[in-house]
């Protein structure tokens, strides 16, 4: 009976995850759409900006009414100002791309940013890099090769630039690790959001220039900055309702639900390669997911 019900239990934790994941799609989805229509008019630095003032509000807002404003430090600003340089260097390469290949190619190669974080959580965090996660990293990259297909057409910058947000995004991982050690949420958040402002605001107006959103985008500028915190947040619960081997395929599923998006609003063709080479660093991922919770459990069966 015991057993029984706890199945049920996890079943249903499942099933609430599930949904989260869902939020979280749609978010990415309706952050990707708003990006490319705001690029019409500003600057991938200027959206990082606005997209930075409107976390910011919402961060102070939803904090102030959890109060947990307090939890804000500085006393590890130099970690924050590391993460932040290279989430904000990320975001911008990731808004650039998804002006310049498809969405689904710009999602797949994504999917790459967790076994970058394997390689620097060997190189960093010290963690052993065994041939699993080393077949792993192999089969991943084989799968890059698939969706960017080197040789049937020139790399394009937009590739580039899909690749190496990344690369920036694991590193960003690599980083948080150590501040959600003693850091709260709210306090990276917040730190998250006022920093990138900062270096949004100085990049913009070196040259003395800032566009200003019209009407007509202003409503895709707010939509980019609520989705970029509420896509985070699904995630993030998530993974606190059921672990990593569940949740992983149902984020996996933001890929075909892009690319329907792509098809749907931009006339973007359904490629084979782009799949078959996500499917292909999708599996590398699991495979390394599966193995750390084998791993994980063994020492409890001993």
């Amino acid at each position: 009976m015991a057993e029984a019900g706890q199945t049920v239990a996890n079943q249903s934790r499942a099933g609430s995850a599930a949904i989260w994941m869902i939020g979280a799609i749609v978010s990415f989805s309706a952050m990707a759409v708003a990006g490319r229509t705001v690029t019409v008019e500003l600057d991938t630095f200027e959206l990082m900006t606005y997209r930075s003032a409107v976390s910011l509000v919402l961060v102070l807002a939803i904090g102030g009414v959890l109060g947990t404003l307090g939890q804000v430090r500085r006393n590890r600003l130099g970690l924050h100002a590391v993460r932040n340089l290279t989430h904000f260097a990320g975001q911008n390469l990731w808004f650039y791309a998804i002006t310049l290949i498809p969405l689904a190619q710009v999602f797949a190669l994504e999917f790459t940013s967790p076994l970058w974080v394997m390689l620097f959580a060997a190189l960093f965090l010290g963690e052993r890099l065994t041939l699993v996660k080393a077949l792993a990293g192999l089969a991943g990259f084989i799968g890059i090769l698939i969706v960017i297909r080197p040789g049937s057409a020139p790399i394009s910058p937009g590739m580039i630039a899909a690749a190496m947000a990344a690369i920036c995004f694991a590193a960003t991982a690599i980083v948080t690790k150590f501040l959600t050690r003693t850091e709260t949420i709210t306090c990276i958040l917040f730190h998250l959001a006022a920093m990138q402002l900062v270096f949004g605001l100085v990049v913009c107006l070196i040259d003395g220039q800032m566009t200003w959103p019209s009407l007509a985008i202003a409503p895709w500028v707010v939509l980019i900055g609520i989705a970029g915190l509420t896509a985070h947040f699904c995630i993030t619960k998530a993974l606190s309702l059921a672990p990593a081997s569940i949740v992983m395929p149902m984020d996996f599923v933001r890929l075909p639900a892009i690319a329907i998006v792509g098809m749907a609003f931009y006339a973007e063709p359904l490629e084979w390669p782009v799949f078959l080479g996500a499917i292909l660093i999708f599996a590398a991922n699991y495979a390394n997911i599966l193995a750390e919770s084998r791993a994980q459990r063994r020492p409890a069966q001993l």
